[in-house]
């Protein structure tokens, strides 16, 4: 098991928690009061900050529950947080829904973020690539 280091930046933030026993991801709360009008879209600070250990990164998923229910969503997910980042973790939140605006207050469950280990890979400039089975066929090649 690996320890991951949270701070919080303000005495209102809410400690990431799991929702159930084996769950993957922590859930992350916001900290402000955010209205989002149809269609719009904000930067919700959690007042965390975190230490994701070297040779993991952190990448922050939207919740099922607020995509269904409210049509929320996040602009650039999953949102990567690398393991040198010491900055406060911010959520880019969608409400896709056309016709109702959603208010996100503070505590309110607006993201989980996974922890997850990333091999270190370097680069090999090639001249052409090895065969494929797909090559380069891109979307929608295996409908």
């Amino acid at each position: 098991m690996i320890e991951l280091p949270v701070r919080r930046l303000r005495p209102d933030a809410a400690l990431p928690a799991r929702a159930y026993a084996g769950d993957a991801g922590f859930d992350l709360a916001a900290c402000e009061r955010v209205e989002l009008a149809p269609g719009a879209r904000a930067a919700v600070p959690t007042g965390l900050a975190v230490a994701i250990p070297e040779g993991y990164a952190g990448f922050v998923q939207p919740r099922s529950g607020l995509a269904a229910r409210n049509g929320l969503t996040i602009v650039n997910t999953p949102g990567l947080v690398d393991s040198g980042y010491r900055g406060e973790l911010v959520v880019i939140l969608l409400n896709t829904d056309r016709e109702h605006g959603f208010v996100v207050e503070p505590g309110t469950r607006i993201a989980q973020l996974v922890v997850l280990p990333v091999p270190e890979v370097d680069l090999l400039e090639v001249d052409e690539l090895p065969a494929s089975e797909r090559g380069v066929r891109g979307f929608g090649s295996s409908a």
